[in-house]
């Protein structure tokens, strides 16, 4: 029977150092004498605040300034757009623009170019005198070839007779 007996504990024994069902045993992990994470410091130190200012990357909101025909001067209406755009163009310091002069369907190619150009030009200047720098703001002139609306009326004539406005970077 203590025969018995010794071969039950030493089956046991291998069983216990071994492990069950062929699994590994496990090595055990060195004590760091508790169970429990170490206690975190708590500091009364402020976090400090970014010092650059966020800058504004929404688009550029332009509007087209409208002329009377035949004319290249700037009407009440085409300087209140006129110095809204500036101010936008301020708020958004990095954007350029182009500005496209058109012109009706009246008149020759040769003379809606020449007064394309005069009603761009006439528009980058009342924004550089607004403040705008004139590297910021390119002309180019269209005359009659891109009309805005195609129809033949002066509700149509009055829509193409414009300074563009171009978001560039």
């Amino acid at each position: 029977m203590i025969k018995r007996l010794m071969v039950l504990a030493t089956i046991l024994a291998l069983v216990a150092v071994m492990g069950c069902g062929g699994k590994k045993a496990v090595e055990p992990t060195p004590d760091t004498g508790s169970s429990a994470p170490p206690p975190v410091e708590e500091t009364n130190t402020p976090v400090e605040e970014p010092t650059t200012t966020p800058t504004d990357v929404s688009p550029i909101s332009l509007n087209d300034a409208f002329f009377d025909f035949d004319q290249y001067n700037l009407t009440s209406e085409a300087k209140s757009t006129l110095e809204a755009n500036a101010r936008e163009m301020k708020r958004v310091s990095s954007s350029s623009v182009t500005i496209e002069g058109h012109c009706d369907e009246r008149g020759t190619k040769a003379y809606n170019l020449a007064l394309g150009d005069k009603r761009a030009n006439a528009a980058k200047d009342y924004l550089v005198s607004l403040g705008v720098t004139a590297s910021r703001v390119t002309t180019i002139s269209y005359g009659k070839e891109r009309p805005f609306d195609s129809g033949h009326s002066e509700s149509s004539w009055a829509k193409n007779r414009r300074a563009h406005f171009v978001p560039g970077s």
